[in-house]
């Protein structure tokens, strides 16, 4: 510890002893330091927050809801500082009273860039801060100049989230018309491709699709006409084995002659049957000769030897009506077995008449498709600009107008002007010390002893006659005027910066 007291009382002796090196460069480096402040233009700016309302019945109604919205305004704040709405800023502030070139717009549009900040404040608030400091300008002009770029950007602001979007929305239905005028032409076009490729081929209407639909259907309707007409032929000869059993005249009591002995002999052959003989036992065919016998002598006495068996007319009625419904079935069978060979041939032997069918069919639904599709988004977005036009879904209000700042924003001149004085008499001090580090002298005893190695005796004190002590006494004044002065500069430029402050006021 005692060491450590002994190193700062050298260190400050070793100041002391070169303090008019130090307020030197302490007087250098403040006047420097401050020159550069003094240069260094003011910045001020101009703030101003807008109010923007998404919320409308109506709107949410039609599909323009807050979300939609909110996506549209923040695409307008995130375009607000793009360089086409900067250069109208340029061009209708005094920035550009100098601008003659291109290359002079591309950099006053880069330096605004830098000066204005759009940042949103919640979901409805945003803040715009637009900065001036340019060297060419006083500081009343730098402060009106912010004001004036801050209102700029709130009538962009207006033009581009009120008038801009009701252009944007005239333009989008121009370009839909045009593309609905482009679809409806191709979708004529290939409606008449359409009507003479069916004309040609009548049979290929719909394409290998409704081709093979058509022969599918046409297939299942056969299997149908088949089963029934399967049914009706069996129903047919089973009908034929009654009328064959069925006697077509019947006797009557008291009644003879042939139609009695003919009914006598069905009536044995019967039995015999019955007795399950078959058709070559000569009982059999004895049996069958006398019936054939007596069925001709029947025929030839006509109905006089008995009456109508009315189970028989039944028969033959029902008999000519399922052989009627039979033919029927057969022909309606054949002309669908023709039908079909006729479809068959047309997809064997067109097969790429088939394709263009198909190909033509799927051109038009396309088209159609997005014909319609069209149709819908511009009605849409019509229905939408309506109602963006005459019941607005924004709200556009400034809460806080861009008013001319009264102080600068930039730079901290008071703090800058004293860190300039604490850096110039630090760098006063820390060259003294410095240099006495370099030196061969010792401010103390025991830095000698330490740096030799040797015991140190004794010390000589510095005696001072009368004349010595007054001239130091002079010098000392002299060098309190000097610290003293330095102050006195730095009192002075802070007043100097605080009577700026308000003349802009």
């Amino acid at each position: 510890m005692n060491q450590l007291f002994e190193e700062l009382r050298g260190g400050i002796y070793a100041i002391w002893n070169r303090r008019w090196l130090a307020l030197g460069i302490a007087w250098a480096t403040c006047l420097l330091g401050w020159l550069v402040v003094a240069l260094i233009p003011n910045t001020y700016e101009s703030e101003t927050r807008i109010f923007v309302q998404l919320d409308d019945v109506l709107a949410e109604q039609i599909g323009i809801g807050a979300a939609s919205r909110a996506r549209d305004i923040d695409r307008i704040r995130q375009t607000l500082v793009s360089s086409v709405n900067l250069e109208k800023v340029v061009r209708s502030t005094r920035i550009g009273d100098g601008v003659t070139s291109p290359t002079e717009m591309e950099a006053a549009i880069e330096g605004l860039t830098r000066d204005i900040e759009v940042v949103s404040e919640g979901e409805n608030i945003f803040e715009i801060t637009a900065a001036s400091g340019r060297r060419d300008l006083s500081d009343s002009q730098n402060a009106a100049l912010a004001q004036v770029i801050a209102q700029r950007m709130i009538d962009i602001f207006r033009e581009e989230n009120l008038g801009g979007a009701r252009g944007d929305m005239q333009d989008s239905i121009e370009f839909l018309n045009q593309q609905l005028a482009a679809r409806e032409a191709e979708l004529a076009a290939a409606e008449e491709r359409r009507l003479a490729f069916e004309t040609a081929h009548p049979e290929l209407i719909g394409g290998a699709q409704a081709i093979a639909n058509q022969l599918n259907a046409t297939r299942a309707e056969l299997r149908a006409v088949e089963a029934d007409l399967a049914a009706a032929q069996s129903a047919l000869a089973g009908l034929e084995g009654q009328i064959s059993s069925t006697p077509r005249f019947i006797v009557t009591p008291g009644s003879g002659g042939p139609q009695a002995s003919l009914a006598q002999a069905q009536a044995q052959l019967a039995a015999l049957e019955a007795r399950g003989l078959t058709d070559e036992h000569p009982d059999m065919v004895a049996a069958r000769r006398t019936v054939a016998s007596l069925r001709e002598q029947a025929q030839a006495a006509g109905p006089s030897g008995g009456q109508l068996n009315p189970a028989y007319s039944t028969l033959q009625s029902m008999y000519v009506e399922r052989q009627s419904n039979v033919q029927s079935l057969q022909s309606r069978a054949a002309g669908l077995r023709s039908e079909i060979a006729s479809i068959t041939a047309n997809q064997a032997l067109e097969p790429g008449a088939a394709a263009e069918a198909q190909r033509i069919s799927r051109d038009y639904d396309v088209l159609r498709e997005q014909y319609d599709q069209l149709l819908q988004d511009r009605e849409e977005l019509r229905l939408r600009g309506q109602v963006e036009s005459e019941r607005s879904a924004v709200q556009f209000e400034v809460v806080d107008p861009p008013t001319t700042p009264r102080k600068p924003a930039a730079p901290n001149r008071p703090l800058l002007l004293l860190g300039v004085l604490i850096v110039g008499i630090g760098a006063g001090g820390g060259s003294a010390y410095a240099l006495s580090k370099l030196g061969s002298t010792f401010a103390t005893a025991g830095q000698l002893e330490r740096s030799v190695g040797l015991p140190v005796i004794g010390t000589i004190s510095h005696t001072l006659t009368e004349a010595g002590r007054e001239i130091q006494a002079k010098r000392l004044r002299y060098f309190a005027a000097g610290l003293g002065g330095l102050g006195v500069m730095f009192v002075v430029l802070m007043g100097v910066e605080f009577v700026q402050r308000g003349m802009v006021a």
